[in-house]
């Protein structure tokens, strides 16, 4: 039974008249008699007494009366809550993603920025030299951050997608007419290195220290963004690893994206601080977990 046929079932039973019931919910009379006859027939009893001067509840339609009124209120006082809920998140959440990975998740953002129009939502863009600083800082109060993530004042939510491995050199290197790489070939290779704050673990995950083997990696220039480590590349000094989605929009003309096809895809979630009870955080994190 449609939530709007019990609607009009329980107006008909408090109006007893079929006129004031079609006024009251703004639809035809005719529209309530088909309603009507349709719930009589799913039951198989009348449910309502018929003259042509009154309208009363047979025992059946009281015995339903009794038993959907209640349920219907609960289901309506239920919706209301919620969108009282949402009508009261307010503010600013301030969110971080890395280049493309922020195109990747759109819609999560889109689904939040539609259920809260009271908030407001500012994307940033997350330096992956140093992803975690800005969050630690407040800077940031949600980062989009690839895993493993493993610091235990940093929460991790759903994972929202996955992304191939990709390693990105200079148009003029040995390796790049190469149909594709795998891990071992890292020992021939001279990765760009880093001065920041981020862990052993997330750094492996793109770019290990040692090969399959146990080869040492090499690693060259330090970089401390994004554009520095395009320029490096670019320039013949080193190469780096990175989600595949970077080349569809760095497509630089003396760059390559070499696929890794032994290297396990990158996994991606939305971080927050632990312990961050801000209700803006718990109802992006449920619009993550609907996603």
């Amino acid at each position: 039974m449609e939530l709007r046929d019990i609607e009009i079932f329980l107006a008909l039973a408090e109006e007893l008249h079929f006129g004031r019931t079609a006024e009251r919910l703004r639809i035809s009379a005719s529209r309530v008699s088909h309603v009507i006859k349709k719930q009589e027939r799913r039951v198989g009893a009348p449910l309502f007494e018929r003259t042509s001067r009154t309208v009363r509840l047979t025992p059946a339609g009281e015995r339903l009366y009794q038993t959907l009124a209640p349920a219907y209120r609960q289901i309506i006082d239920g919706i209301e809550e919620v969108a009282a809920s949402v009508r009261d998140v307010q503010g600013t959440l301030t969110l971080g993603s890395m280049g493309p990975q922020g195109w990747m998740v759109r819609d999560i953002v889109a689904r939040f920025a539609e259920r809260h129009p009271a908030a407001r939502l500012v994307h940033r863009d997350l330096n992956p030299v140093d992803p975690l600083t800005p969050l630690r800082t407040g800077e940031l109060d949600v980062a989009h951050l690839w895993l493993p993530v493993r610091e235990p004042d940093i929460a991790i939510g759903p994972v929202t997608h996955t992304s191939p491995i990709v390693v990105a050199m200079a148009a003029a290197h040995p390796f790049a007419q190469r149909e594709s790489l795998c891990l071992e070939d890292y020992g021939d290779l001279t990765f760009v290195a880093h001065q920041s704050t981020l862990p052993a673990s997330m750094e492996e995950s793109f770019q290990p220290y040692r090969t399959p083997s146990g080869r040492l990696i090499a690693r060259g220039p330090v970089v401390t963004s994004w554009d520095d480590q395009l320029k490096a590349v670019s320039s013949g000094r080193a190469v780096i690893a990175c989600p595949a989605e970077a080349a569809r929009f760095y497509p630089w003309p003396d760059l390559v994206y070499v696929p890794v096809r032994d290297a396990l895809p990158c996994q991606w979630a939305f971080a927050w601080r632990t312990g961050n009870d801000d209700p803006l955080i718990r109802a992006f994190a449920a619009a993550v977990a609907e996603a």
